[in-house]
Parts: structure tokens; sequence; C-alpha cells
């Protein structure tokens, strides 16, 4: 029996989809580990080499050139820009041929992306809304976790149909172009005009790239490396260069049939993002040191703004906005997907880890503050409460497929 293209095409993609599940759900479950080991290191004997490690200095000198930073900021600047390269190339194959291609399939995780920043940031403002330093951290709570999500969401099984995961995947690509604006827009330092004229010269080198379907890597690599020194020097944050560079590489190629460059690096650096790239950076940002923490830290307005944003925040924001959507008929519930579905998957969004720590050390951490609290307790609460929360009402929305006899 012969299969349409349109049939293909979607097969296609629902198989993408599920090997994009399985590999993020796996890459959940080590990066969980990988923040309860930061943990042990630092609240034992080990925390001396803990805080050697990380603040080891590392130098690059090329002639008059020098990037020396600890190992710390490497890993923020360096491994994260890596990882929002890959998010650059999620996005722009997404936007082809993938989910959102098909503007029926974006309105509802788009709605659900914007409440679910929105409202974690204005709970988080509302307790710190007296100090103009602490509202910078508005953003903190307004990211969502994609790899922690689907980490949890595996826990399920077989019972999660595929309009969650593609819910929750689309949702989470909306909260990362949020992130990446806001980063953009409000987590600079002083600009330097020479750096910035830097990054425009490599902008058209990388159009002229990808208008003659150059396939060759170390190409983009090349201009990606200069583009990402300059945007250090420049004040603009160094990781979206990352961004930047996955934008130009092209979707189709010129000399091999039915052969995707983009698709073909999205699947080689998925493995090195998911096993690697953001594991190492929880082990670096979730080593928290509670030796001496008391409720002063633990109640201080920032971690609960924190907390609180992630937990309720996004479940109000994600649910409210689009269940108000869905009754407006802007849209409609995806196959297989009730209200206690939704509502817990707008829970599950509440898991903020990677991002949020990310937000959280430009923020504070990188600004050398002064402060009587610790962010990232704020972070691992209500990402913890809300997996919690989000798999124990998506466990009772969602039905075990009967077995077959």
């Amino acid at each position: 029996m012969n299969t349409s293209p349109t049939e293909t095409n979607n097969q296609d993609q629902e198989n993408f989809i599920l090997s994009f599940f399985k590999l993020e759900s796996a890459g959940g479950i080590i990066l969980m580990f990988a923040a309860v080991l930061a943990m042990i290191f630092a609240n034992t004997e080990l925390r001396v080499y803990y805080d050697l490690l990380l603040s080891t200095p590392v130098a690059v000198i090329v002639g008059p050139l020098e990037v020396a930073k600890p190992l710390l900021l490497w890993i923020n600047d360096g491994l994260m820009a890596v990882f929002f390269f890959l998010v650059g190339l999620e996005l722009k194959r997404e936007l082809i041929e993938g989910e959102l291609s098909d503007r029926r399939n974006i309105i509802l995780p788009g709605v659900g992306a914007i409440g679910g920043m929105l409202v974690p940031a204005l709970v988080y403002v509302y307790f710190n809304y007296d100090d103009p330093m602490l509202r910078q951290g508005w953003a903190i709570p307004a990211a969502t976790d994609i790899a922690f999500a689907l980490g949890v969401l595996s826990l399920l099984g077989s019972r999660v149909p595929s309009s969650v995961k593609v819910f929750l995947t689309s949702l989470a690509i909306f909260d990362d172009i949020g992130a990446i604006i806001i980063i953009a827009a409000f987590y600079t330092d002083d600009i330097s005009f020479v750096s910035l004229v830097v990054v425009a010269c490599c902008i058209p080198i990388l159009y002229l790239l990808n208008r003659n379907k150059v396939e060759a890597r170390s190409l983009y690599m090349m201009v990606g490396i200069i583009m990402w020194v300059a945007l250090l020097k420049s004040g603009v944050h160094a990781t979206l260069s990352g961004v930047l560079v996955a934008l130009f590489i092209p979707m189709k190629s010129l000399t091999r049939k039915n052969f995707s460059p983009l698709k073909s690096l999205e699947h080689d650096l998925h493995s090195v993002v998911a096993f690697f790239v953001l594991p190492v950076f929880a082990f670096a940002n979730a080593g928290i040191n509670l030796t001496g923490v008391g409720t002063e830290q633990i109640f201080h307005s920032v971690p609960v703004g924190i907390a609180l944003g992630l937990f309720i925040g996004k479940q109000v924001g994600i649910f409210g906005l689009c269940y108000l959507a869905i009754k407006a008929g802007w849209t409609r519930l995806p196959a297989g997907m009730n209200y206690t579905a939704l509502y817990g998957t707008a829970a599950l969004c509440g898991i903020g880890f990677t991002m949020s720590l990310f937000i959280g050390s430009l923020t504070f951490e990188m600004g050398g503050m002064d402060k009587l609290f610790d962010e990232r307790i704020g972070i691992i609460a209500g990402s913890l409460m809300s997996g919690i929360v989000g798999f124990v009402l998506l466990r009772m929305a969602l039905k075990p497929e009967p077995q077959s006899q």
C-alpha cells in the first residue's frame, strides 16, 4: 500500500519527535544526577575541591587578544553557547517544516508560553517590588527546562500521547525564544561599539555561506568563534552567537539529495548537549552549600519569589491563557489531551532548572552582588514542587494504553 507524500512527511515528523523525546528524557535523568552530585560536593568535605575546580583560571591568548576567565564562566559563556546553537537549529527546523510551520500548531503553545513567562515574572516582582536591585531577577522564573521536563514526562512511559510531547516541546521552544530575547535586551553590560561592528561584519559572511549552500561546518565554526569573542567583548551576552550562527546553517543540500546539513548537525549535537553540556552546566551551577542556611535565607523575597513564580506562576499563566484561548475559539485542545493533562503539563513547565540557573547567574552571580540569599534555593524548590505536581496530575489524567492479549 502506497503512502502519500503528506503521510510520509507526517510520519517523519512524528518519528523525529519520538526520537527527540527519548534523547531528551535520558538527558534529563543525567541532568538530575549531575545536580544531585553537585549538592553532594558542595555539602561535604569535597567542597574545597569543588570550589577549586570552578575557580580555576583559564586563559586563551592570541597576540594582543586575551580571554581570561575562571572555569565556571567558561562553562556558562562557552558551553552554553553550544546549547543555544542547538536551540537555534531546532527553532529554524521547526519553523520551516516542523510542528511550528503549521499555524494551527502554533497558537496554543505560543499563548501558553506568553502566560508562562509573564505571570511568573509578575509573581517575582510582587515579592521584590521595593528593591530595584532585586527586581532585576524577574526573568529567572520565566524559563522552562525542556530536558528536565521531558525527563519527568518519560517516567509516565507509554501512557503519554504524542500530542502532550509535541505541546510541551513546542511551548519550550517558544519559551527559549523568549529567554533569548530577554537575555539580549536586559542582560547586557556596557556596550562596546567596536566589538558590535565585528559582529555585524560576521553576519553578511554567514549570509553568503548560507546563500551558496556551503556545508563545511568548519567555516561556520570559524565565523561563530569570531562572533562569540566579539560578543563576549561587546557586553552583549556571548551565548547569543550560537543562535545567530544556527539561523544561517542551510536547511537543504545542493549536492546531496534528501540531505539536510541543519538536521545532520542538529542530530550530532543532541547527544553532546544532552549528555555533556547541560550536565556539566548543572554540576557547575547547582552546588548550593546549605551549611548555616537558616530561615532568613530560605524565606528571603528572592528565593520565595522564584519558587512561587515557577510553581504557581507557570501553572496559572500557561493553563489560564490556554484555557481562555480555547474558550474564545482561537484554538482547541490537542487530540489525546484533556484539561487535567493540560494543567499537569503547565505544572511540569515550572521546572526551570537549567535556564533559570543561567539567567540567575547573569542577574546576581556575575554581578558580584553581596546578598543574604541564594536564588538557586528558589529555583530548585520551585522546580522540584512543579515536577512532583506535574507528574501526579499527568498520571491521573493519562490512562495507560491497554495491553494487547
